[in-house]
């Protein structure tokens, strides 16, 4: 910094830049600097503005602590020189005094005294003042709720609400937070949610709101069972409050918050983002808020059996949940041990500990953000007692007559019934038909690696004497040999177990079960096979005819049976399935569908409806190929409904994935939402977020874009973007996902970080051979920079959108691009003749393709506009009205480029030259008729008002009196808007004529 003092305005200047920057110590230390700056200046108000900047970036910091030196100063300055302070100052040093009153209690070494001291002082200067006593009981109010004096709060409260409201009452949007929050603590957390109900919809906001209600309203949400809400308030609010150093409590709400709703990596993912609130002490208040939910957070941790788990926490060590579940909890009981003892009461502590000490509210929330659940570890059962009777052991005969039970039921909680007898069993005897089944079993949860097992249990089945059933757990094992790759080796194996069974069937050796399951097997494996053969069609077809045969014989064997047997009933089930998706790659959707709809039915008629999963997904696929977007659903619907509680993760999260696909196609966006919603979920769990997890975040992402939930949107596709790869997901979907969170951020006013992302975007898109994309991103991103005040950056991003369109040949955003590049130039050294080059040449452009369009339909080569416009509809009039606008903006852009204090000379020659431009407007729109009456109209009243401004009152009125007629009996916004307003002209135009 310059050792020459600044001057007063300078130092304006750099207090409001200041005050711009983030939150935070460097912030802090600017206002120290600039108030050294102040007093060297021998001005009054300059050191009294320095010090109400001063007390403003402290309170809103972590060092709240250093408000009452400045304010103590700038009071006796006030006491001693009033007429030092101007109308402003004098309001501001009574709007702080609230501050003050908050802070003194906020501080547990300000003692009690002190505070109603204050309170009482407070009192006295506002009632001098003039001012309500709102602002006061509000205070008073604030005393009262912290010491939990319930009855005096009750009572203060309702005196607030009483007094008038004068402009020392604190915003509408803050004063609904405070009283919200009271009515919560009351345990009226509907009376609360209603209360805050206009902040939430942003009737009221200011600095710090809608940021502290949305995260005030979370527990509410959760506990009247408003999920819903809850989750989209968590992820609107934290976007609020994630980089404002100054609310550490907001903050903690959202770890509590994520705590209390299964979200615990995502918690511990927020305190790994602010390190310093585990110890940044200016504001002891918050910080004991804080360090009350880690401690609430860190038992959870504990309960899961995580307590060994590396956690974030202070600097300068190491901790486990466990270790820093006791450092949080001794430092929220000691810092509320000193409020009490300042308050003489225990109610801070009793406070702190309940909510330390609070429940779950739900087993588990998505959120649709990555954040994988940590695992559970079983908490170790503390051990007997002497006293303590021993658990009877398991009834080793009724676990074997539950697990066979679910066996012929074909449970999916068949084999690890039969798991639970293998554990039992340890130091039995069991007989061999006990031990093969144990061993068949123990081979299907395995999979793949099943083979060998499949082999012993067929040992057993045949010392056991039954020769079927060994047959089948050959067939088994062969079946698992072709997922291995070995499909040949597999086949070779499968056909003894196959000539045996239908030899020994014929004898009546064996039974229909047996039988179908070996030629199951023998069909999964020619099925398999059709996925290795090659494109050789001859080899192809001998293939799909194998395979259809061996479905078709299993068929014949089962159907007759399916209602005697539920495990034939599945054999026959698989059939139809299988020649369903026979037909499919055939490309006979017809038979597909109804093949597939028979195995589906099958299945369920046999109560084996998880069996029938796979299938209504397969009917879903089919009937969103052939457009039947409502059996698509049906058959999605059906699959998640069919699969219930037997779905393992991955499972989950595929079907819900492809019901929001679905759902998304035909424009049920909110029902889609929820189940990709639900899809991110379940990959989260089944150890995909980085895959399918990835992709189901980036379709959640679009579908509440397109529900205008810009911050959920934003989160959710931020959190998508890292883990989105082109080998993976394509870059069309890298491409998507940064254009939506474009969107979604020039929604919330962050255009620099817009225009970053479709910047990077288009970087991806220049390489495509199609580059529409590419030109819209560069336009997108240009727009943003210039809405970021980074004219030079977005007219370079204009440039290349312009050469993008000029090489696609659209003209329309060729245009709108020179059109921006020209507005911009105007504020920039170009000046208004840069300016008028390019909006010349936006001109110039706009007559070529108007004059191409015109003479299209008699060229030798058909269309030549259709180089410039590839949209449907009538490309002549889009194109005349583009100039149109061009010529309007023209005019436009001219007229406000004339200075407040420029020379009459000089605004004369701008506003004939404006009127010119505005003219040939009205005339290109005028040549379109009534389609372009709005924009004619909207021309003529910019010309009156220019025809004013150049003292041509007649001409003036002429152009007012055009409009109105031109509405006559026209009915809308837009006609009563532009009758009002050609009025407003007509009256002024009266006045000029009669001066």
């Amino acid at each position: 910094m310059s050792s020459q003092a600044m001057d007063f305005d300078t130092l304006r200047q750099a207090m409001g830049d200041n005050y711009e920057k983030p939150e935070g110590p460097a912030r802090n230390a600017r206002a120290e600097q600039l108030l050294v700056e102040a007093e060297k200046l021998n001005i009054p108000l300059a050191v009294i503005q320095a010090l109400g900047h001063q007390l403003k970036v402290y309170n809103y910091s972590s060092e709240k602590d250093k408000m009452f030196v400045p304010f103590a100063r700038l009071l006796r300055m006030w006491d001693e020189h009033p007429e030092d302070f101007d109308e402003y100052e004098i309001h501001s040093l009574h709007w702080v005094f609230k501050w003050m009153s908050a802070g003194m209690l906020d501080q547990p070494h300000v003692p009690l005294a002190s505070i109603e001291k204050w309170l009482g002082e407070m009192e006295h200067r506002y009632r001098l003042a003039g001012h309500s006593e709102r602002a006061v009981r509000g205070a008073e109010f604030s005393v009262a709720a912290h010491l939990g004096d319930l009855d005096r709060a009750e009572r203060a409260y309702a005196a607030w609400l009483a007094a008038d409201r004068d402009n020392m009452a604190d915003c509408h949007a803050c004063e609904l937070h405070s009283q919200g929050w009271w009515r919560a603590e009351r345990d009226a957390d509907a009376e609360a949610l209603e209360l805050w109900r206009p902040v939430l919809e942003g009737e009221y906001t200011c600095a710090h709101e809608p940021h502290t209600v949305l995260a005030s309203s979370l527990l509410p949400l959760l506990r009247l069972g408003r999920v819903d809400e809850a989750r989209a308030h968590h992820l609107r609010g934290f976007r609020l409050v994630r980089a404002m150093e100054s609310m550490r409590g907001a903050y903690a709400d959202h770890v509590e918050f994520c705590a209390l709703s299964g979200n615990e990596a995502r918690a511990l993912e927020l305190l790994t983002e602010r390190p310093a609130y585990f110890t940044d002490s200016g504001d002891p208040r918050s910080k004991l808020d804080f360090m009350a939910v880690v401690a609430l957070l860190m038992d959870r941790l504990t309960s899961l059996g995580l307590g060994e788990q590396t956690v974030p926490g202070p600097a300068g060590r190491a901790w486990t949940a466990g270790e820093l579940a006791v450092h949080a909890r001794g430092e929220a009981l000691s810092l509320a041990a000193r409020f009490d003892a300042r308050n003489d009461t225990p109610y801070v502590s009793e406070r702190a500990r309940a909510r330390m000490d609070q429940p779950p509210l739900v087993d588990r929330l998505p959120l649709g953000v990555r954040s994988t659940r940590p695992a559970r570890t079983p908490v170790p059962a503390p051990p007997t007692s002497a006293v303590t009777r021993p658990a009877a052991e398991p009834d080793l005969s009724a676990l074997l007559a539950e697990a066979r039970r679910l066996s012929a039921l074909r449970s999916p909680d068949a084999v690890e019934a039969w798991a639970t007898v293998s554990r039992a069993a340890e130091g039995h005897e069991l007989d061999v038909r006990d031990r093969a089944e144990m061993a068949d079993h123990a081979a299907m949860g395995r999979g793949p690696e099943g083979g060998e097992l499949f082999h012993r249990a067929a040992e057993l089945y045949a010392v056991a004497g039954d020769p079927g059933e060994a047959l089948a757990a050959r067939a088994r094992a062969a079946y698992v040999h072709a997922l291995s790759g070995a499909t040949q080796e597999a086949l070779t194996a499968v056909s003894e177990p196959y000539e045996k069974v239908l030899a020994l069937f014929a004898e009546g050796g064996t039974g229909v079960s047996q039988t179908a399951s070996v030629l199951v097997g023998r069909a999964r494996i020619l099925m398999h096979r059709l996925d290795e053969a090659g494109d050789e069609a001859e080899a192809r077809g001998v293939v799909v005819t194998d395979a259809e045969e061996a479905a078709r014989e299993l068929l014949a064997l089962s159907e007759p049976h399916v209602a005697d047997d539920v495990a034939v009933a599945s054999r026959a089930a698989e059939a139809q399935a299988m020649l369903g998706e026979l037909a499919a790659r055939s490309g006979d959707a017809g038979a597909a569908t109804e093949l597939l709809s028979r195995a589906v039915q099958t299945f369920v008629a046999a109560g084996l409806p998880w069996f029938a999963v796979e299938y209504d997904s397969r009917l879903a696929g089919i009937a969103l190929h052939l457009g039947d977007t409502e059996g698509a659903e049906r058959a999605a619907r059906a699959a998640l409904d069919h699969g219930g509680t037997y779905l393992e993760p991955m499972g989950q999260a595929q079907l819900h994935l492809q019901l929001a696909e679905i759902l998304g196609t035909t424009g049920q966006v909110r029902p889609a939402a929820e189940h990709a919603l639900e899809s991110a979920h379940w990959a989260d769990e089944a150890g995909q977020a980085g895959t399918l997890g990835a992709w189901a975040r980036h379709q959640l992402g679009g579908f509440l874009l397109r529900q205008g939930c810009w911050a959920e949107a934003a989160e959710v596709l931020e959190s998508a973007l890292p883990d989105l790869t082109a080998e993976m997901h394509g870059d069309g979907a890298i491409v998507q996902t940064r254009w939506w969170l474009g969107d979604c951020l020039t929604e919330l006013g962050e255009h620099r970080e817009a225009a970053e992302h479709w910047l990077r975007a288009a970087d991806i898109a220049r390489h495509w051979s199609e580059q529409r994309d590419h030109a819209m991103l560069a336009h997108l991103a240009a727009e943003a920079l210039g809405h970021a005040g980074l004219t030079a950056e977005a007219d370079q991003a204009y440039t290349r959108a312009g050469d993008l369109w000029r090489a696609l040949g659209n003209v329309h955003g060729l245009v709108r691009s020179l059109r921006a590049r020209a507005w911009a130039a105007a504020r920039t050294d170009a000046g208004l003749d840069g300016a008028r080059e390019l909006m010349s040449l936006a001109v110039r452009e706009c007559e070529s393709a108007v004059e191409g369009a015109s003479v299209a339909p008699d060229s030798p080569s058909g269309s030549p506009s259709g180089s410039w416009e590839d949209d449907d509809g009538d490309v002549s009039r889009r194109l005349v009205a583009e100039l149109g606008h061009t010529h309007r903006q023209f005019g436009d852009l001219v007229a406000r480029s004339v200075p407040e204090d420029a020379e009459e000379a000089v605004g004369q020659d701008a506003f004939e030259e404006a009127l010119a431009h505005i003219t040939q407007a009205i005339s290109v729109f005028g040549s379109l008729g009534d389609d372009a009456l709005d924009a004619r109209t909207g021309a003529e009243l910019a010309a009156g008002w220019l025809e004013s401004d150049l003292r041509r009152p007649a001409a003036a009125g002429a152009r007012a009196r055009a409009v109105l007629s031109a509405y006559a009996g026209v009915e809308g916004d837009t006609a009563e808007a532009r009758r009002a307003e050609a009025e407003s002209l007509l009256g002024l135009a009266g006045a000029q004529e009669e001066q």
